[in-house]
């Protein structure tokens, strides 16, 4: 029988929601509290669920996401492919995958309270409260459990040393089209290292597509990414691939300026030295944020909740946070590396371009469907008991 009972998640995005439905399959009842007085409908850019993903939402009941994309074609700055990566995921959009976590967690009984930003907790003894903007305070749980972003306010409660995001050089940027005018690419996704800017796009049967691009820049947040008109965005994204032989300026052209997508900039967290305190841990980006580059955010955020919600089942606060930390921290932080690695490539000099062009092939004969299984094929298993 679980020694916790009760447990107040922060942060309705992705994770808390896999959070809330993963705890309440463990016997634990769990509440959402989300900062924004609204649901997310909308927001956000594409994102990819690995099979290993695939099966962690598939533990708390989530299946049938996405459109397939099961190979990645790597191109160069002419539209010649130097190999094709076979690595089966699922594309989809944040807010659909954000869409149908909520709708979910609502069927199944958990309670989201929107408007309700954290500004500090009261621990005791015997439990934890939640203190919020507006005053209010939650009802006491055995648990805090911070799931609440890249900018995580639980991180700072638990050690206001942690560590801010990283930076990559990079801002994302990404639409929908319709009536592309490509021949359907299947399963595949192509992506491009092109002389100024990296460019992912995909396309259908039906004649939509999706697009993504990756535009080396200076620094800024996503709000003063913002700031810049979305006319302007695509402009400067159409000088980045004027020089290169690809669909890049065909897809620019057919994206309205009101559907452009602005992700801002691509950030991540190499190493979060405290993942909890006392009655507080964090799941999700919030602990272990990786850049979009490495395909496995959303797919380690949901691993991270189903583990959490097992070490919790079965042993006490203390010592379930360790072992869920300790079962978690080597293999986000590995992926998390090699979304580094794959971001400096993207945002490569002039030099760095020909060291990486020349480099590409061999990259291809390392990346076979065996040497990438360690993140693929990862999978937990529920009903075996976690050991202290």
């Amino acid at each position: 029988m679980t020694h916790t009972r009760t447990a107040i998640v922060v942060g309705g995005g992705i994770a808390g929601p896999v959070a809330a439905l993963a705890l309440r399959r463990a016997g634990i009842e769990a509440t959402v509290h989300e900062a924004y007085t609204t649901t997310a409908d909308g927001v956000g850019g594409a994102l990819g669920i690995a099979p290993n993903g695939r099966a962690a939402l598939g533990l708390v009941g989530l299946d049938r996401i996405g459109t397939p994309m099961n190979a990645i074609v790597l191109q160069n700055h002419k539209g010649r492919t130097i190999t094709e990566i076979r690595q089966p995921a699922q594309f989809s959009w944040r807010a659909d995958l954000y869409r149908r976590l909520y709708d979910l967690a609502l069927q199944q009984g958990v309670e989201v309270h929107h408007g309700h930003e954290l500004v500090d907790v009261r621990e005791s003894g015997s439990g934890i409260r939640a203190v919020f903007a507006d005053g209010s305070t939650s009802e006491e749980a055995d648990v805090l459990i911070g799931a609440d972003g890249l900018r995580s306010t639980v991180r700072r409660l638990i050690d206001p040393q942690a560590p801010e995001p990283r930076y990559s050089g990079l801002l994302g940027f990404g639409a929908r089209v319709e009536g592309a005018g490509l021949p359907p690419t299947g399963d595949r996704m192509y992506m491009a290292f092109g002389r100024r800017a990296f460019f992912g796009y995909q396309t259908f049967e039906d004649g939509s597509g999706v697009w993504f691009a990756n535009l080396p820049y200076a620094y800024r947040t996503w709000q003063q990414a913002r700031q810049t008109s979305n006319e302007q965005w695509l402009h400067r994204l159409a000088e980045a691939f004027a020089e290169d032989t690809l669909p890049a300026l065909d897809l620019l052209r057919l994206t309205p300026p009101e559907d452009l997508i602005t992700t801002g900039p691509m950030e991540d967290l190499p190493h979060v030295p405290h993942w909890h305190r006392g009655r507080m841990v964090l799941v999700g980006d919030s602990a272990h944020a990786t850049s979009p580059s490495s395909g496995q955010g959303a797919s380690l955020a949901a691993e991270s909740a189903v583990e959490l919600a097992r070490a919790l089942r079965d042993l006490p606060h203390p010592q379930a946070f360790a072992a869920y930390e300790h079962a978690r921290r080597a293999r986000v932080e590995r992926v998390i590396a090699q979304g580094a690695r794959t971001n400096s490539g993207k945002a490569a000099g002039p030099v760095g371009r020909v060291v990486r062009d020349a480099l590409l092939p061999l990259f291809a004969r390392l990346a076979t469907p065996e040497k990438m299984a360690w993140q693929y094929d990862h999978r937990i298993s529920w009903d075996a008991p976690v050991a202290a």
